[in-house]
């Protein structure tokens, strides 16, 4: 009988949002998903704005939300890779060996001791805007070569994950500028970084779940509006992976610099409280 019931329903009655917003969280997932994905970047957190403030994510909602667009949207970016033969698998070893306990932790620090963002969001915004700048001014990389590898990566990593884990973040926007800085190329690290992002945001949505279940408030993820924002993104990450091939080396770090600086951008905004957070 319930479900008879449910047949005459609304649709934004069944998923608790209109069809505009649907089709606006999918545009925007797709758009943001082809322009970032070329250089490992999910865009998730360029959705964070969106979400807050035209979808009416509520907050920590919004945090799985973006794991959960993460989720569904970097399959279509790693699937291009893969038959392409791009993906290092050694490089996204190193980087899962810190990446997934980090977010772990990072969700329970969400949930249960609820960090102030505006320090971490300022730091970021100082480490994203020298990392973009100096990657949009062309100079050759003179880091040694062979550094970031082993325990540094792992550390990294780690750190990276945390900061995912509180922040929504699938950490490839973090990842992506501080490899490519530290001497690796954009082709090599790109798509080791939304491998990384694809399994981190797995666990930190798993993790919100089951913290759901001990946590009372909005703790679970909006799954329409991620669902909606990770199908645009899948097909948008599809087609930025498709054309990375096609850009040289020069053009993806400018790429990969214009995207942290304008995330640095955002990120000082929001931290100035002209944006939702």
């Amino acid at each position: 009988m319930a479900s008879s019931r449910a047949v005459g329903l609304p649709m934004d009655e069944i998923v608790g949002c209109s069809a505009s917003t649907l089709i606006l969280a999918f545009v925007a997932g797709c758009v943001v998903a082809v322009v970032t994905a070329p250089v490992g970047v999910s865009g998730a957190v360029f959705l964070l704005p969106v979400q807050l403030d035209l979808l009416r994510v509520p907050s920590p909602a919004v945090t799985p939300t973006n794991l959960l667009y993460n989720l569904v949207a970097t399959p279509g970016a790693l699937f291009r890779y893969w038959r392409a033969g791009a993906i290092d698998l050694r490089l996204t070893g190193q980087l899962l060996v810190g990446t997934v306990p980090g977010v772990a932790v990072g969700s329970v620090l969400r949930v249960y001791a609820a960090p102030g963002d505006r320090a971490f969001r300022l730091l970021a915004a100082a480490v994203l805007l020298a990392l973009g700048m100096w990657l949009c001014s062309g100079r050759g990389i003179r880091a040694r070569p062979g550094w970031m590898t082993g325990t540094p990566l792992a550390i990294t990593g780690l750190l990276v994950g945390v900061v995912g884990g509180i922040y929504g973040l699938g950490g490839g926007s973090l990842l992506g500028p501080m490899l490519v800085g530290a001497g690796l190329s954009v082709a090599r690290v790109a798509p080791a970084a939304l491998a990384s992002t694809l399994v981190t945001s797995t666990v930190g949505v798993g993790s919100y779940a089951l913290l759901s279940l001990f946590t009372s408030g909005p703790v679970r993820p909006d799954w329409a509006i991620g669902l909606s924002c990770g199908l645009g993104g899948l097909v948008g990450g599809y087609v930025g992976a498709r054309l990375q091939p096609h850009l040289p080396e020069a053009v993806l770090r400018a790429l990969l610099g214009s995207v942290a600086v304008g995330l640095a951008a955002l990120y000082v905004l929001q931290a100035a409280g002209v944006l939702g957070r």
